[in-house]
């Protein structure tokens, strides 16, 4: 995604002419130099392409997922290793020094460059390492650049650095990989063929059609042809997967450093015309402030934004991209997470307000409403997008509800009744084919007017673990959340329809029915809410985090006493730091821990994990029943720290459920950042302005 114009109230600029970036992601020696430390703590980068590039603060990889480029070679997003490594090493003609470390089978870690750290920051997003040898100190860089699926690795004599010292020498062999990013290459796996175009350029051609651009800056490449094998996966092994990966060495580039000029490689699917390094640096730079910028300008709540959420801010745009379909040639749409997660419909809508709406990125939230209106059939939002000549998958209840909140939201936000327009057949659609009946058993019970949703062997809500034919989580009845955002929804598009011209009377007629069938869920007082009514057991009591939907959104078909009730429970019960818990301590099947096999850890996915983008939707919740918004962004404040572990500078998808609350899944989740932006933006307006939750609402 290319960010709108920066504001013209610029802010202070660096000597490079790039607007300061957030620098709290910063680490010494302390945690540099124990490999412990700093294989948990990775960097992530995208590009707007659904490539991205991923590794950890030591050097080495630990997970499959970790490389320098992983590319759509298939679009949108049939992502394929193609770039593992860079690895370097620096000389002065008498010794050398390796600035890298690789984890080999049996436990060996060789070389161990990461002795030699001496600091590692982020730089907005782009990871930052500098080495110390003695009097000698060199900075290398990592970036993508933005909308073209390519990588730059950059090194340079950092200051001070005499210029009357003799050039030093760094070499660098280049790791080629042609895998899909979720497997592991055998040794000796593939064969490709160079095509040497002068000392600075190759390309090296995959048999499946595919070619690596491979360009060097301050230097020259020599071709290689050798299996660099066994490296071990750590974090796979772990996962209870393969963790035995090789890598092709195809290139060795010999550069020159000399003090004051950045040196390095360019890696990518297409060939590179670059004017130099140095200036590939400053525009993956500027772009990364125009967006921090435009953010600051478009929504004035985020001009007095702490650092760790400008650090947010910035995280937002990497689950952006750009996704082309029928009737929105110049469409949008969301990577659900880093690193194996695609494009999901729940995610995508729940994460809509917080990556566009709270960023000032209006256009690109136009823009995923337009693109997901085209898959909306029989009334259902996918829940996985279709890739490379598959078919979408509709297998989610809620999806398409959480569509009606994001254009409610889009609409509060903006005030485009145009948009509204375009898209209000589609809302029509969405309510009236649940009302009827669709796909799964989906369907309005006319007793009680709540949606009822299951089909044995499906799992519908976002609690949807499912391992071979176990549904970890069925929840067949009427979930919750489901009807919440039921009841959420004919309230939305009635306040549309009126807003556009049209009378609300349709769907007005349902929401006092709802509101009043909606009080079922009703248990004792201190009890909270059913989390399923009328399921194939009866109704479902378990204590879980679904309920407080019922308060957090938009409209509430709750009184004021239960929903404080609903609050205190899930305070009580299912609050943690990072979130909320899944499932309740005690509650039959609670599991305190997310690890080992894919058994085991789908088996506790939502039975006890806590989940990061609950935390946004509890702030917001007790804010609503407590009016005390300072008291209700404390909530949000843990993040600030986590922001420092794991996937560094975003957050994770989820967190174990007993102390210390690891962070396990995904490294970066979007509606986890999402969610927490959106809280902390609503929360701190009304803290500002002193207004309570009914008239706090959302402008940017």
């Amino acid at each position: 995604m290319s960010p709108e114009p920066a504001s013209p109230a610029a802010r202070a600029r660096n000597s490079d002419g790039v607007a300061p970036l957030p620098g709290g992601i910063r680490f010494g020696r302390e945690v540099c130099g124990d490999l412990a430390q700093g294989e948990r703590r990775e960097w992530w980068l995208a590009n707007g392409t659904g490539a991205y590039a991923a590794g950890t603060i030591s050097g080495t990889l630990t997970r499959r997922y970790h490389g320098l480029l992983i590319a759509p070679v298939h679009p949108p997003l049939g992502r394929m290793l193609v770039c593992a490594k860079a690895d370097a090493t620096l000389s002065d003609g008498a010794g050398y020094w390796p600035l890298h470390a690789n984890r080999w089978r049996g436990g060996a870690v060789d070389p161990a460059g990461f002795l030699s750290l001496e600091s590692f920051h982020l730089d907005g997003r782009l990871p930052v390492w500098r080495y110390a040898l003695g009097p000698v100190a060199v900075e290398a860089r990592v970036w993508m650049a933005p909308g073209a699926d390519t990588t730059y690795v950059a090194w340079r004599l950092a200051p001070p650095a005499r210029r009357d010292a003799a050039p030093l020498r760094l070499e660098a062999r280049v790791l080629m990989n042609a895998r899909d990013h979720h497997g592991v290459m055998p040794p000796q796996g593939f064969a490709p063929q160079w095509v040497v175009e002068d000392e600075t350029r190759m390309g090296v051609v995959h048999p499946d059609g595919f070619t690596l651009h491979v360009r060097a800056f301050g230097g020259a490449l020599r071709r290689a042809d050798y299996w660099v094998e066994h490296f071990d996966l750590p974090v796979e092994r772990a996962r209870g997967l393969s963790d035995d990966d090789s890598n092709l060495c195809v290139a060795h580039a010999a550069l020159v450093l000399t003090p004051g000029e950045w040196v390095g490689i360019a890696i990518g699917l297409a060939p590179n015309d670059a004017s130099d390094i140095g200036s590939a640096l400053q525009q993956a730079r500027a772009r990364q402030s125009a967006w921090l910028e435009h953010a600051k300008h478009a929504n004035s709540v985020l001009a007095g934004a702490p650092a760790w959420i400008d650090q947010l801010v910035l995280a937002a745009a990497d689950f952006l991209f750009t996704r082309p379909v029928s009737g929105a040639p110049d469409g949008e749409g969301v990577i659900a997470g880093y690193p194996w997660f695609g494009e999901w419909g729940r995610d995508a809508m729940i994460a809509l307000p917080g990556l566009t709406l709270a960023t000032g990125h209006t256009g690109s939230a136009r823009q995923l409403l337009l693109s997901v209106a085209a898959f909306v059939d029989q009334g259902m939002v996918p829940n996985r997008f279709p890739g490379d000549g598959i078919a979408p998958e509709y297998n989610t209840v809620d999806a398409a509800l959480w569509y009606v909140e994001a254009c409610r939201a889009y609409a509060a936000c903006t005030g485009d009744l145009d948009t509204v327009r375009r898209l209000f057949p589609v809302l029509e659609s969405i309510l009236e084919h649940y009302r009827a009946g669709t796909r799964y058993g989906i369907r309005m019970d006319p007793a009680d007017a709540l949606l009822w949703a299951g089909e044995p062997g499906m799992q519908l809500t976002w609690m949807d673990a499912k391992v071979g034919d176990w549904v970890v989580t069925p929840r067949h009845g009427k979930p919750v959340e489901v009807n919440a955002l039921w009841y959420n929804a004919h309230q939305s598009v009635a306040d549309l329809a009126q807003a556009i011209g049209r009378a609300p009377d349709p769907w007005l007629g349902l929401v006092a029915r709802i509101r009043a069938g909606f009080q079922r869920f009703r248990r004792t007082p201190g009890a909270g809410l059913y989390d399923v009514l009328d399921g194939p057991g009866g109704h479902d009591a378990a204590l879980r985090p679904n309920q407080i939907f019922a308060v957090s959104l938009h409209h509430s078909p709750l009184d004021e006493e239960t929903a404080r009730d609903v609050v205190d429970l899930c305070g009580r019960h299912l609050l943690c730091s990072y979130g909320l818990r899944s499932l309740a301590p005690g509650e039959p099947g609670y599991r305190e821990r997310y690890e080992g096999g894919v058994v085991q850890r789908d088996g506790a996915y939502h039975q006890g994990t806590v989940w990061a983008w609950l935390l946004g939707h509890y702030a917001v919740a007790e804010f609503r029943v407590t009016g005390d918004a300072a008291a209700a962004l404390t909530r949000l404040e843990p993040v600030r720290d986590h922001l420092l572990d794991a996937g560094l500078g975003t957050i994770s998808e989820i967190f174990d459920g007993a102390p210390p609350h690891a962070a396990r899944g995904c490294p970066a989740q979007a509606w986890s950042v999402a969610c927490v932006l959106d809280a902390w933006w609503r929360l701190e307006q009304s803290r500002r302005a002193g207004v309570g939750p009914e008239t706090g609402e959302e402008t940017a």
